[in-house]
């Protein structure tokens, strides 16, 4: 669990909640909101951590007997509000975990903190009960919401909430921190930050997921010899494809980064700006064969088949009438 220092970009929440800490004005309730592997939980945890320090300095020392407790998970004043029913916080969790306890004052600590993640599942009805808490706070509580979208939460909530948003980190800022904190070759790295689009934990995950090594080396044989491939072997693919359960949605985002990558080269012939600079040679000679209205019909089917996918249309014939775009332009 890091202190503030050791959380990459996101400067401006950091520095707000640092204003917090040094002035004294820690406001009841906050919303961390962004998509997940963000550092939502890192900051909220950096933030526990760093108001619960008995040496009350800007990075919690980690050696006295508060931060021990935290970082064991044993520190009695804060609390992480779980959830009983998968998929949903519900009034009883909010009555039970923070209504019930919050009056009671804290044990050791000048704050109580609550850490509510996933605060998007909370019901209406958990909602308006934790509204009440947040309209008549004691002087000691901060309540941690965290959510992928914000959007969910009641009107009412969110005008009594401080509202922090998570913006997505620099590809170079992701680069640098899959080289150097995990040893990835820097084509790969290049790979991954593309995919990630700004968010570490799934710049990390993408870096150590056998799965998403699969759907590479599976679609990257697609692409490369799809010219000379026929129906049959198109058709065997696709089932190939459905059959390992890849994440469709990632796959179009491949397919898509991939022409992109073709349509780039055909217009600046800058090796340079491909993403899958390792393929250049295949990367050239589909530029060299299709036009630019081929490739421009062929991202469309993409965006076609996404949307297609959504409505619940048949996925083997969605992804067949994509690829046999794909071979035609």
């Amino acid at each position: 669990m890091p202190g503030f220092q050791d959380i990459l970009g996101h400067e401006g929440i950091k520095e707000h909640l640092l204003n917090a800490v040094n002035s004294g004005k820690v406001s009841h309730a906050y919303i961390l909101s962004g998509e997940k592997g963000t550092g939502k939980k890192m900051i909220a945890n950096a933030f526990a951590l760093t108001l619960l320090c008995e040496k009350k300095g800007e990075e919690p020392c980690l050696e006295c007997h508060s931060c021990k407790q935290v970082l064991s998970g044993s520190h009695p004043d804060l609390i992480y509000v779980g959830h009983e029913k998968p998929g949903s916080i519900g009034v009883d969790d909010i009555r039970k975990q923070i209504q019930d306890t919050i009056q009671i004052r804290p044990y050791s600590s000048p704050y109580k903190i609550y850490i509510v993640d996933q605060a998007e599942i909370m019901t209406v009805q958990a909602q308006n009960a934790l509204l009440k808490t947040i309209e008549e706070p004691p002087a000691y509580a901060v309540i941690l919401l965290l959510t992928e979208n914000q959007d969910i939460l009641l009107p009412t909530i969110l005008s009594r909430c401080v509202q922090l948003k998570l913006k997505p980190l620099k590809d170079e800022v992701i680069k640098a921190y899959l080289m150097d904190k995990m040893d990835i070759p820097e084509e790969k790295a290049d790979i991954y930050k593309a995919f990630a689009r700004g968010n570490l934990g799934k710049a990390i995950w993408l870096a150590s997921s056998e799965e998403f090594q699969i759907m590479y080396d599976k679609l990257l044989s697609l692409l490369v010899n799809l010219k000379n491939m026929d129906i049959s072997e198109l058709l065997d693919m696709i089932k190939k494809l459905l059959d390992e359960s890849l994440d469709i949605d990632q796959c179009l985002d491949f397919m898509q980064m991939w022409y992109r990558d073709v349509l780039m080269y055909k217009v600046t012939r800058d090796m340079n700006l491909l993403i899958f600079g390792r393929e250049f040679n295949a990367i050239n000679e589909i530029s060299r064969v299709s036009g630019y209205d081929g490739l421009e019909k062929i991202l469309e089917s993409i965006d076609k088949a996404r949307t297609r996918l959504e409505a619940n249309v048949n996925k083997d014939l969605v992804l067949e009438l994509m690829l046999l775009t794909m071979k035609e332009n």
